[in-house]
Order: structure tokens, then sequence, then C-alpha cells
């Protein structure tokens, strides 16, 4: 069965909005894990403008469901990693001035680079994933690296405006999710996914888990997090396997 990972960034987001000690992302966490996620995501940032160190390392120390750590592919945050020890990491792109993760990590082209860079965090035992688009030049270098996961960035779907174009932006990924499996990947879903999009995946079968956080948070703002974390479980847990 799918699982579900909850991403509780953007309830450090709020609490960093007004430099406050609340709302604390890791009672967040706790909230989740009791409503029915099966992980917990964090994005450690290297200008730390929601999640910070300290979240991580008590995030870590806290929860009993998976803590997967999303990183950029510096020195500094495979120290943080290694140190931590989550479940997994997955290495995204970032831009300083970007809202959200705008899309997936270029690994074609740089093969040779990554798979040096993350031998070190697989050696100690924790599980990588590639935040990556559902190209096949980008999936084929990750099988290349030697990575268990990819998420396939589903930001361009979730954004597309008309039925023509998301029509045109599901092909890819649905594509895009037949390669990867065939490639030995093992895959995950995520980026601007709600309650209603969602759906358009629920007959794809061999989806390992969907990783949703703004929608969920942005709805607890109307229902409690608990619900919305609930709900998402139950969609999720309705999906092919």
């Amino acid at each position: 069965m799918p699982t579900l990972a909850v991403n509780i960034d953007h309830v450090a987001t709020l609490r960093q909005a007004r430099m406050a000690g609340f709302p604390d992302p890791v009672k967040a966490a706790l909230v989740a894990e009791d409503a029915g996620a099966n992980g917990i995501i964090a994005h450690l940032r290297e200008d730390r403008r929601h999640i910070n160190d300290e979240d991580v390392e008590r995030i870590a120390k806290s929860i009993t469901t998976r803590f997967h750590l999303e990183m950029a592919a510096t020195d500094e945050m495979r120290k943080i990693a290694r140190r931590v020890k989550p479940y997994s990491v997955c290495l995204v792109p970032e831009k300083r001035k970007e809202l959200t993760t705008e899309g997936g990590l270029a690994v074609a082209g740089r093969v040779k680079q990554l798979k040096e860079y993350v031998a070190p965090i697989q050696n100690d035992g924790i599980k990588v994933s590639l935040f990556v688009e559902a190209a096949a030049e980008q999936l084929e270098a990750a099988a290349e690296i030697g990575v268990e996961y990819v998420e396939i960035h589903t930001g361009h779907y979730a954004d597309a405006e008309g039925y023509e174009e998301r029509k045109r932006e599901l092909e890819k990924i649905f594509v895009g999710i037949a390669h990867a499996q065939d490639l030995g990947l093992k895959i995950n879903l995520g980026h601007g996914l709600d309650y209603d999009n969602i759906i358009s995946f629920s007959k794809i079968p061999h989806i390992n888990e969907y990783s949703i956080g703004f929608s969920i948070i942005a709805e607890a703002v109307f229902c409690g997090l608990h619900d919305a974390v609930s709900r998402m479980a139950l969609l999720v847990a309705d999906f092919s396997v």
C-alpha cells in the first residue's frame, strides 16, 4: 500500500513569520503521526528560512515513524545528515529567491559527482532519494548513481492551467513512472499535490509514497491538523498498490 509522508516545513514558516517560539513543527510532526502519516518530511534549507537545525535534531529524536530529510547536495548538509541519521535524505535543488522548490534536481551529467556525494550517506545506512523531473535522462542518471528512490516532481501537473495542459503533464509523469520502475527505482511522488489533483494517481500501481505538505497545512487552518492529515491518509490508503 502506498504511504503518506507529511512535510511540516510550513508550520515552521508560520512560526518564522513572527519569529516566535510557536507553532512548534515537532508538535505538528507528532500530530501528523497520530493522524496516520507514515513519515515526516522537513527541508533544512541553506538559508534556514523555516526549518532550522534544532528542529531537525528534535524531530529525529521525537517521532517514531520515518524521518525524511530534504536537503541540497552540499558538504554542510551531508555532515548534518550523517550526524542526525534520518531514515532517508532526498536531494533537492535550491535557489535563494524561490518561494518553494521550483523543479527537479539536474542529475544527468553529474553522475560521478553525485555518486561520490551520496556514497558516505548510504554507507551510514541512510537511504537516498533524488527529486527529479519525469524525464528519461534524469531517471537513467538516478539509476546509474545507485540511489534506491526517486521522487518525481509533480509540480508542473499541479500548476497546469486547463484540461489539455494538465493531461500533457500527467502523461509525462505516467511515462516517467513506468520508465523509473523498469530501471528498478522505487517511486515517490510530490510537489503541489492536494486533495483533488492527487486522485489522478489513484490507479497507478507500485507508488511507494506521496510527499505532501502545503495543501495539508493550508487545510489545517480550517479543520485542524489531525483532521487534515487523516483525510489525506485515508485517500492514499485507498489507492492502487
